[in-house]
Parts: C-alpha cells; structure tokens; sequence
C-alpha cells in the first residue's frame, strides 16, 4: 500500500509539474532579436526561445525562398517539434513582382500574418550620420502599395500587416502624418498594422490614443522597453507604461504581441528574451 501511495505521489506531483510548466509557456518572439544566434544556429536558438517560456514566433530570416536556411516545410516542421507556432513573418524586400512568391511561401511555412516591416520597394531611407529613419514617396504612394499588396495577400489566404517605426507618427514635408493616411485610406479588409510600441512612444505619440481613433486596427503589437536615455530595453527594464497599454487591447484588435529588442546592452540577445518574458509575466501579458 506504502508503494502505492508513493508511485500516485510522483504521478501527481509530475502532472502537476507538468501543467505548471506548461501554464508558463505565453507570448510571442519576434527572432529579429536573435538573428545573429538564428545565423549561426537556428535550431538551438529557437530550443532557448522556447525554454525561455515563448510560444509564437515572429521570422526574420527570409532569404532565396528559405527561412533561416530552411525550406519552409522543414521550418514549420522544426517549430512544431519543439512546440512553437509561426504566427507573423517581417519581409523587408517584398516588391510587387516577388510578392506572389513570399506569399506562398509564407503560407507554406504555416504563417497567418504577412509583415511589411519598412516602406518597400526602395523607399525607405536611414541616415547613418543623424541615425534617423524616413522615406521617400509620400503617404499616398506608400498606401496604393500596400493596398496592392494586401490584396494578393488577401489571395493567397493570408493577413497584411504594415509595421511602424517613429517617422511614419511626424508629418512629412507636405504636412501629412503617414499613419494617419495610412488608417484612413487603406481597406482593412486588405490591410492592417502591427504597432511598435517603442517607436510610437519615441515619435512622442500615445498608442491608446490611436486605439481610440483608429479601433481594430493593430493586430499585433511589438512590445520592447525604453530606458532613460531613450534607447531599446527588455521589457519591465525601462520606463513604458505597458499596464495602461494593455488594458487596452481589446480596443486595438491586438490579437498577438511579440517581444521585440532591436539591440541589447549589457547583456546578450538570449540573456535579454528571457528578463522580457518575467517582465511580460510582472505586467500581466498572457
């Protein structure tokens, strides 16, 4: 009876460990944070995204139709073995001439969301010197783009998204806030945004101020810090009111959030995911 009693005991106590553990698997990593890990080894770098405690991952690693060296078949394999979901993939060199073949490719590597992560077709800009980003063109050529874009998407079965940086919430040359035309002008049907929260804090806007105006829009947040000298921190590291953000998420339309950290400081990519992710737990993400 003795043993009996000893052998239930260590079942419940592993099926215990187990849901607890399991109840600790939450949130989303966008692996631009950990791209030069991904390029030296994907396989043992996404095993540590998924020890770390995140369950959806953001790509950012396309290439020659492959991801991070792999055939996109072979990628959606990979993740599911080790118990992660391709949910969002960031595609910097889309065009409207290769996007039919991003498309299905995303879409065969097990994505939903489609991301255009800068103005493309050549149309952003980075000044080295002043280290400030921008883009030529103009709002309303950047919206029939997208537009375009979004609805061969629309096509191919999967979502467009538009990913901000701090340019697109200050008016360019001519007056006009890109954002503000963007959300205006563009058929959500085909297209709708992921918000940076860093970068709309650093343009010295307010992120529920644009729920409020523009609601259901932001299907996926990219959640990173800020510390007091305005640069990039794991989350919970700097001073972004996240709780008053996230008591708004059934307004945005957020539906995913990923933990984004375009650089880190004092301290390595893999040390960075996994202070966020105890931050994420501290703020209340789930």
């Amino acid at each position: 009876m003795k043993t009996f009693f000893k052998t239930v005991f260590f079942f419940l106590f592993f099926v215990g460990t187990f849901y607890s553990n399991a109840q600790e698997k939450f949130g989303g990593l966008a692996l631009y944070t950990v791209r030069d890990d991904m390029g030296k080894d994907a396989k043992a770098t996404l095993q540590a995204v998924a020890d770390a405690g995140y369950i959806n991952i953001e790509a950012a690693g396309y290439k020659d139709g492959k991801y991070y060296n792999m055939t996109p078949a072979d990628f959606k394999n990979l993740l599911a073995q080790l118990g992660l979901n391709p949910i969002s993939t960031h595609h910097s060199a889309v065009t409207l001439d290769n996007a039919d073949t991003m498309f299905a490719d995303a879409k065969a590597a097990g994505f939903t969301y489609f991301v255009v992560p800068i103005p493309p077709m050549g149309l952003f800009k980075y000044d080295a010197k002043t280290q400030t980003l921008g883009m030529t063109g103009g709002a309303a050529n950047l919206a029939k783009i997208l537009t375009t874009l979004g609805e061969k998407c629309d096509k191919a079965g999967l979502k467009l998204l538009y990913h901000n940086h701090d340019f697109e919430f200050k008016k360019d040359k001519d007056g006009i806030i890109t954002i503000d035309y963007l959300l205006e002008n563009i058929n959500p049907k085909y297209v709708n945004f992921q918000m940076d929260l860093y970068w709309v804090i650093k343009a010295g806007a307010d992120p529920v101020a644009y729920f409020k105006k523009y609601p259901n829009r932001f299907k996926i947040w990219h959640v990173k810090d800020m510390d007091d000298q305005g640069r990039f921190a794991p989350v919970g590291n700097g001073h972004i009111d996240f709780s008053r953000i996230l008591a708004n998420k059934k307004l945005s339309g957020m539906e995913y959030y990923m933990v984004e950290q375009d650089k880190t400081f004092n301290m390595t990519p893999l040390e960075a995911i996994k202070v966020s992710h105890k931050g994420l737990k501290k703020i209340g993400f789930k």
